[in-house]
């Protein structure tokens, strides 16, 4: 059944589950790591902070970063630098150092909004001369975005 699909497939379904195994982990223990270093006698937790940040600018930035002749797979490229650059910000952050948290959540923000649009759309290329088996192929590709734990 498989052979049947192009093989750029199987790289974005892998590619797409790397990315989901590191937004789980990420929220996973995002609260554990803010409610440790961030929250004090007094301080609130910024748990809704972190979840704005994430949330605000997914969708629209994949959608305007993709300009005609600038290419997914270099789009996708850029998102995925983007979000390797802010895990490495949230891992240089501390209670006495809150600029790279923000910037880490910032930069994961808007390298997944440019990652996730663009996987979608170049998965649709894959398929523009096999049209009879492009549900199939998103089948396959959602699947590697919910399996995740």
């Amino acid at each position: 059944m498989l052979k049947q699909h192009p093989r750029g497939l199987a790289v974005i379904f892998f590619t797409e589950m790397w990315e989901r195994i590191g937004f789980y982990t990420l929220m996973a223990i995002l609260v554990l790591y803010m409610d440790k270093e961030f929250s004090g006698p007094t301080s609130a937790k910024p748990t809704s902070t972190a979840s704005s940040w994430l949330v605000l600018f997914h969708p629209v930035t994949g959608g305007l970063a993709r300009r005609p002749g600038a290419g997914t797979v270099r789009t996708i490229r850029i998102g995925a630098v983007l979000m390797a650059c802010g895990y490495v910000a949230l891992a240089l952050s501390s209670q006495q150092r809150l600029w790279p948290f923000y910037a880490g959540l910032l930069l994961i923000a808007l390298g997944t909004g440019i990652f996730k649009v663009n996987m979608s759309v170049t998965l649709g290329q894959l398929y523009a001369d096999r049209p009879e088996l492009k549900d199939t192929g998103f089948n396959i590709y959602y699947m590697a975005s919910t399996w995740a734990p």
